[in-house]
């Protein structure tokens, strides 16, 4: 009887270990990924900062655009009607 409660105690320390092992790993996997998703957070972070100066460049660079083509149809103009 003895002999059977000492099978089953070794299994259950086996068990014991092979949880904690795998809690381990698994504390190490969500360590990880809370590392990545705080550097994700701070790409969107970077992102989101450029996003207004990137808005403000497309307006200047399309009011610059408007501005050539204005010039280049007033040549236009000028050459052929005058």
């Amino acid at each position: 009887m003895s002999d059977m409660s000492f099978k089953q105690a070794k299994e259950l320390v086996e068990k014991i270990e092979l949880t904690e092992l795998s809690l381990k790993k698994t504390v190490d996997d969500i360590d990880a990924s809370s590392k990545s998703f705080n550097e994700a957070l701070r790409q969107q972070r970077i992102i989101m900062d450029l996003i207004p100066r990137a808005n403000f460049k497309m307006g200047l660079l399309k009011l610059l655009i408007a501005v050539q083509v204005g010039f280049i149809a007033g040549i236009f103009v000028g050459i052929y009607i005058l």
